[in-house]
């Protein structure tokens, strides 16, 4: 009777609210508060309550009651956020309403890397230390930060358009060496002068529609060792390259990494008598349902950013130690393309908390023997934060049997992922199809 009491005060105090009577409102909603016992209710009435006050301090306090009862409630956490400086109102969207992609061509800032000795072009070497000159060999020795890369706010992320944005085709650079401009590569966010060659890297952090990386597996070894990790492949794999290999390319991809949450709710059936030592089999057993939740919590689930190499790519993305991520700088990226995400965060959330149910789902007949699952949902989960993060990779292509396959090397730490689906065993002829790449 009581609950039924503080249902009826809350949707009262909640269309009060909405009326715009903010007095009436607080009443209504404060006796709801002391009338409710369950914790979803008690986390709306409490929002609803800092949605009616005017008091920084008064509105703080009813958000952080919100949340307290519930953690995964997203417009307190939005709004937590605004109070706390990290999101903007004028930066909000609805996403029900989305504004229009941008179209055209877009000025992007960009940080130039030049040796500051003889002006020649700095490259980001392999050492995981350094930025090196192409022509003095003058190596720099670079401070990067030891912080480990943090996780950004995914309610926050989601609020605004950077969430669902997605890259424009061309990107115009105005190089600070010459004065020329030019049109960036479709989905890259690095790339070299065409007229200088002097090496350049977007500044994501000044747009307002896209998501600035937010850590950077280093690339670790060098172009030679690249092509020596081809070659053992290729043989072990006894492929006999139809055409001139390429030189592998060094480049790094984008991948999301999401923090997930919350509770899966589940009815179940189970034997009274379960623990019963002297229940006989032949004895009628009575069944009985149980209603509860199961905690979630999956760190660091990741999926491609990027369509263009996601079958290849997602072989190779469990080989990486995510854990020696360094938080991004753009001189990582001095000389080395990267591309663009071209799946938006809100698209790329709903992939990783489908995985994530399946995964738990999969998990819970085994976790809650004997019991027998007979429903259970998702309502409850929730994805609480997600990372940016660029891998590095060198590519290239091998054409045999008929056709070109694609190669992605691991620039981390070596493995090596392609398109096969079985070995070749063909063995003759290897050294003289690739040994022309470890000349020079």
């Amino acid at each position: 009777m009581l609950d039924t009491y503080g249902k009826d005060l809350l949707r009262t105090g909640i269309i009060e609210a909405k009326a715009g009577h903010k007095e009436a409102a607080r009443r209504y909603l404060d006796r709801a508060i002391y009338s409710l016992s369950d914790h979803d209710e008690l986390a709306e009435a409490w929002f609803w309550m800092a949605q009616v006050t005017d008091a920084p301090q008064e509105k703080r306090n009813a958000v952080e009651n919100c949340l307290a009862h519930n953690l995964q409630h997203a417009p307190a956490r939005k709004l937590l956020a605004i109070l706390d400086g990290k999101l903007k109102e004028d930066e909000l969207v609805d996403p029900d309403h989305l504004p229009p992609a941008p179209e055209g061509l877009r000025a992007v800032d960009a940080e130039r890397f030049m040796c500051p000795k003889c002006g020649g072009r700095m490259a980001f070497a392999p050492d995981g230390q350094s930025l090196v000159c192409d022509y003095c060999t003058r190596h720099q020795a670079v401070g990067f930060s030891r912080a480990p890369a943090n996780e950004k706010d995914f309610v926050v992320a989601m609020a605004t358009m950077r969430g669902h944005g997605k890259p424009l085709d061309q990107q115009v650079f105005h190089c600070e060496g010459c004065g020329s401009e030019f049109l960036l590569p479709p989905k890259q966010i690095s790339a070299n002068c065409l007229y200088c060659d002097s090496p350049h890297v977007v500044n994501w952090e000044d747009t307002k529609d896209l998501l600035a990386p937010d850590a950077v597996v280093p690339h670790q070894f060098s172009r030679r060792q690249a092509v020596k990790l081809l070659v053992n492949w290729v043989e072990g794999n006894r492929i006999q390259p139809e055409k001139r290999v390429e030189m592998p390319r060094g480049l790094y991809l984008p991948l999301w990494t999401f923090d997930i949450g919350g509770e899966i709710e589940y009815t179940g059936e189970v034997y009274e008598d379960e623990d019963n030592p002297f229940q006989t089999r032949s004895s009628q057993r009575r069944v009985k349902r149980v209603t509860d939740n199961y905690p979630v919590l999956i760190n660091d689930l990741t999926l491609p950013a990027s369509r263009k190499l996601s079958a290849v790519f997602l072989r190779l993305i469990p080989t990486f130690d995510l854990s020696t991520a360094k938080s991004y700088d753009p001189r990582f990226l001095a000389d080395w393309p990267a591309e663009v995400y071209d799946i938006p965060l809100a698209e790329a959330s709903l992939d990783a908390r489908a995985q994530a149910y399946a995964r738990c789902k999969e998990e819970l007949p085994q976790r809650l023997a004997p019991m027998r699952i007979v429903h259970s949902s998702s309502a409850k989960m929730a994805v609480e934060s997600f990372k940016l993060v660029l891998v590095p990779v060198w590519m290239t292509e091998l054409s045999f049997g008929g056709r070109t396959h694609l190669v992605l090397i691991n620039g981390q730490n070596g493995v090596t992922s392609s398109d096969l689906t079985e070995q070749k065993e063909k063995k003759s002829g290897l050294m003289d199809w690739l040994g022309d790449l470890l000349e020079g």
